[in-house]
């Protein structure tokens, strides 16, 4: 809002410009003093019964009160890429509808971790003459429980593409081919969660079929034993 608070800026003298102009200046230095408050998510979801295959649909049952909010144990500790821990166990455990930030990722070093492991898979692999290039894979594991969520990315599209639509959008966004089904589920009006009732994001399709957009602070656990699944970083 550069031009609500700029020197130069004159305030109107409509009453109703007025009350605009504080309005939305009390916002802006609401949102600079919070930079970790937990934002609604204004997205449109689709209501839907159910989406198309292989979507895994569940019930309402898999959200009900447990012994930490929708989830028997509070997130993780040490959260992986520095993500707030107080914002996530709110978001995961403790929430519906709400949402980290938009572009929150900016927040973190996750980019600057795919990056870097990204770098570090290609020189291992030409020091092996014989090794074939494979695609950078990024697990993603549920923040309260460790079990793996999302792997991306896959279904034949890279990590170029991966990112950007998850810069363009705000948030991660997963497809079909990304999701780990045994541990996630879709509900019929679009709210993706684990299995252990970890809030996730919602599934907001598009022309490309289903995108499941979701809060990094939700899948940003360390696996547990026993639940690494493919190539990670």
């Amino acid at each position: 809002l550069p031009q609500l608070i700029s020197p130069s800026w004159k305030i109107p003298r409509n009453s109703v410009f007025v009350s605009l102009y504080i309005y939305n200046l009390h916002k802006y230095y609401k949102q600079r003093a919070k930079p970790y408050t937990m934002h609604r998510n204004f997205h449109t979801v689709r209501r839907s019964s159910s989406f198309p295959s292989p979507c895994v649909m569940g019930g309402e049952s898999i959200m009900t009160r447990k012994k930490h909010g929708t989830s028997n144990t509070p997130v993780q500790t040490n959260l992986r890429w520095g993500c707030d821990r107080d914002l996530a166990d709110r978001i995961c455990n403790f929430n519906r509808h709400g949402a980290e930030s938009y572009c929150y990722l900016f927040k973190t070093s996750f980019l600057k971790d795919t990056r870097e492991g990204q770098l570090q898979q290609q020189q291992q692999e030409e020091k092996n003459e014989n090794s074939e290039q494979t695609q950078y894979e990024i697990t993603f594991y549920d923040s309260n429980t460790g079990k793996p969520l999302f792997i991306a990315p896959r279904g034949g599209r890279t990590l170029d593409q991966f990112l950007k639509e998850s810069i363009d959008h705000g948030w991660p966004s997963f497809r079909d081919e990304e999701v780990i089904w045994e541990n996630v589920r879709c509900l019929p009006n679009g709210e993706a969660v684990s299995v252990d009732g970890t809030h996730l994001g919602h599934n907001l399709p598009d022309r490309k079929g289903s995108r499941y957009c979701i809060n990094l602070v939700s899948v940003a656990g360390s696996p547990t034993i026993g639940a690494n699944v493919g190539s990670s970083a």
